[in-house]
């Protein structure tokens, strides 16, 4: 009967009008084994595409992950270290010209207190900093993660993309990526488009794209890639990712990052002490290395009937709303996206009614929690 109304809670949310999505999927897992999954709407406004566990959306911030489990991969095969001044790595020197003595680690571009902020494009080396002192403020910016993208070029010596694809997507057995006219025809056809108040915004394809990165020189910028949130993966393969994470690090059998690293990603590399970072309306009071904990009676739950803790991430761009979330000491967990919203997130009707996040994540984590916690 639960699952009933689960199945009706979510259906609910399926519209073109007010706060209501195009189309929506979460998979549900206790003790690490899919026990729920949902599927509604449409992948793309075209109504014979519905939307299916195998529709491959851009992750947004969710990506951020990915990324960071290749830098700890990095950091165990002994070739970076999170706590080295990024200049060893960048081929320029990585500064903030108000602390030009102060170093920026890698640690403070995973966790956000780098002191970078930013801008209109996101270019290398960085031109906009924060007036405060790196490893000091958290603030929120995608601009870390491409130089994190870039510093994995440089020390491997592979394209961002292509690494990820070999040494993370391949060992998780996700068939997405970061460039679209790299997947072949099956998976180019799975893709699916997001929306921003009913508008297109991005993978709307007509036709396969065309790209060519001939001309790109690794280690020079690999943000073009969208380390911070240009993954296309699906729900089945997003799930996947989870439930490596409640196994501490590994995917069936295999052992994707040590324990160490793990506990390296879900600590608390900042706290919010009243001063020190911008939290967003309370969403985020500490970061850890591509992930962040959600206390259950905190502005940031997202479970309103129960006090749920949870350890993941969110994303939210171009009209998609994303989350992967595990309850900590536990291998339950959920993970969702929205490919679509029929208001725009500024609007006011998007703020949630209980939390600091958006609607759409209350309306989705509230009852799945719920079915978590009285299953």
């Amino acid at each position: 009967m639960f699952k009933k109304n689960l199945d009706n809670e979510l259906s609910a949310m399926i519209g073109d009008n007010s706060t209501k999505v195009l189309g929506l999927g979460v998979i549900a897992f206790k003790n690490a084994r899919e026990i729920y999954s949902y599927f509604g709407g449409r992948r793309h406004i075209n109504p014979d595409k519905k939307m299916t566990r195998t529709t491959l959306l851009r992750a947004a911030s969710v990506s951020k992950m990915f990324t960071v489990f290749s830098i700890m991969q990095l950091v165990e095969q002994g070739k970076i270290n999170l706590h080295d001044d990024a200049s060893k790595y960048l081929g320029f020197e990585l500064r903030n010209p108000n602390f030009p003595a102060a170093p920026i680690t890698l640690e403070m571009l995973a966790c956000h207190t780098s002191s970078l902020v930013d801008g209109e494009s996101y270019s290398l080396p960085p031109k906009n900093f924060s007036a405060t002192e790196p490893g000091k403020f958290f603030r929120y910016c995608n601009l870390n993660y491409g130089i994190l993208g870039t510093i994995i070029e440089r020390v491997t010596g592979e394209r961002f993309d292509i690494y990820q694809q070999n040494h993370i997507l391949k060992q998780l057995e996700i068939g997405g990526g970061y460039v679209v006219n790299n997947f072949d025809a099956k998976t180019f056809n799975r893709l699916g488009t997001i929306y921003r108040a009913n508008a297109a915004q991005i993978d709307d394809y007509k036709f396969r794209p065309r790209s060519n990165l001939s001309r790109y020189k690794i280690g020079t910028n690999a943000t073009i890639f969208a380390p911070q949130g240009g993954l296309r993966l699906s729900f089945e393969d997003l799930g996947k990712t989870l439930q490596m994470l409640m196994n501490r690090g590994e995917f069936n059998g295999r052992r994707v990052l040590s324990e160490k690293s793990f506990d390296a990603i879900i600590s608390p590399h900042w706290i919010y002490d009243g001063t020190n970072g911008d939290t967003y309306g309370g969403v985020m009071e500490n970061y850890g290395l591509g992930t962040y904990k959600i206390g259950g009676a905190s502005r940031a739950r997202l479970c309103k009937d129960f006090e749920v803790d949870l350890i993941g991430h969110s994303g939210e761009a171009y009209g998609l709303i994303s989350g992967l979330y595990f309850i900590p000491n536990t291998r339950d967990g959920v993970i969702f996206m929205i490919n679509g919203t029929a208001i725009d997130v500024d609007d006011e009707r998007s703020r949630g009614e209980f939390s600091g996040g958006y609607i759409w994540e209350e309306n989705v984590m509230n009852p799945v929690c719920s079915f978590l916690v009285d299953d």
